[in-house]
């Protein structure tokens, strides 16, 4: 087995696994990450799928998935995929450290599926994108196409939240600090975003193709 489809083998199973875990939790009615006052079953795995977090970490398992396959996988869709998942799971990453980690308190397993989500994920994502591409995969088409994902999430979020009171991140609440700051936080997320876009590109025109040819 090769180095590049090893290392998205591994990060296929450390998301599959945190996947499943918080899934449990939700089911069990434990901490549905910062939801500390469960509803009923079915609206809780509703809410699952709802966080940005879990539709991220869903996309690096299907894209790390299908390229510990073949590293070299490619095609017009996928590329969109994979640039969504890759700049999906940094924002994750990013958006959690600065915005939430300061307001969850956890333990035992709770912890554990958080860290597993927010911190060992994106970083498994990123560095595997880093190290094995596949590239050049990048381009702005692809970017702008990618961008329609959290775009629509945020649309939907917004106007469930309005209509059922429930926001899956307390900086989408307008309740707390107003639409001012609502709208200040969407637009740095989405700054975010095309910066990382810029940056993936720019990386893809310095480094070398990857996977390389032999593996």
């Amino acid at each position: 087995m090769t180095a590049a489809r090893a290392w998205h083998l591994l990060t296929a199973v450390v998301a599959s696994a945190a996947l499943v875990l918080q899934l449990v939790l939700v089911i069990n009615g434990d901490a549905i990450l910062v939801d500390h006052d469960p509803p009923n079953l079915l609206h809780r795995l509703l809410r699952f799928v709802a966080y940005f977090t879990v539709e991220s970490n869903i996309l690096v398992l299907v894209t790390t998935a299908r390229l510990a396959r073949d590293p070299a996988y490619d095609g017009p869709r996928w590329r969109v995929v994979r640039i969504a998942a890759v700049s999906g799971i940094t924002v994750t990453g990013l958006v959690h450290w600065f915005l939430l980690r300061p307001l969850l308190h956890l333990d035992g397993a709770d912890l554990v599926a958080d860290k597993l989500l927010h911190l060992a994920v994106p970083l498994l994502a990123v560095v595997g994108w880093l190290l094995f591409g596949p590239r050049p995969r990048v381009d702005w088409p692809a970017c702008l196409r990618a961008a329609g994902w959290p775009v629509v999430w945020l649309v939907v979020m917004l106007g469930s939240g309005a209509l059922t009171g429930w926001y899956p991140y307390p900086f989408l609440d307008h309740r707390e600090h107003g639409w001012g700051h609502v709208v200040v936080v969407c637009i740095g997320v989405f700054v975010l975003f095309f910066a990382l876009f810029a940056a993936m590109r720019e990386y893809e025109v310095r480094a070398r193709p990857a996977p390389a040819t032999d593996g």
